[in-house]
């Protein structure tokens, strides 16, 4: 198995985290507020790069034979984060815009 590949599953997995973190304290003010539950946007973002995640890992394994211009690969290995990252900055907007609305 490469290391360097495997390795770079490491930004992924991190991006995953994080959008998990904001999600988990959006709860948290959601429930204090009494705000609707837009936090499962932050959830819904984490298990699309999870679902990324385990098809570049399944490649690293099983070495799918593709080429570049395979559609559904450069959708799992580029499509599905960047929508996850996409759905995360608009849950993030939506629900935490309050913070730059705040004037003296």
């Amino acid at each position: 198995m490469d290391i360097a590949a495997l390795l770079g599953l490491l930004g992924p997995i991190s991006i995953m985290v994080a959008l998990i973190v904001v999600g988990l304290l959006s709860r948290q003010l959601g429930e204090q507020t009494n705000a609707k539950r837009f936090y499962l946007g932050f959830f819904a973002a984490a298990i699309l790069v999870l679902i990324s995640i385990a098809a570049q890992f399944l490649d690293l394994i099983f070495h799918f034979p593709h080429n570049d211009s395979f559609a559904l690969w450069i959708f799992m290995d580029d499509g599905l984060p960047a929508i996850a990252i996409t759905v995360g900055v608009v849950f993030a907007w939506r629900y935490w815009s309050w913070l730059l609305a705040e004037r003296d």
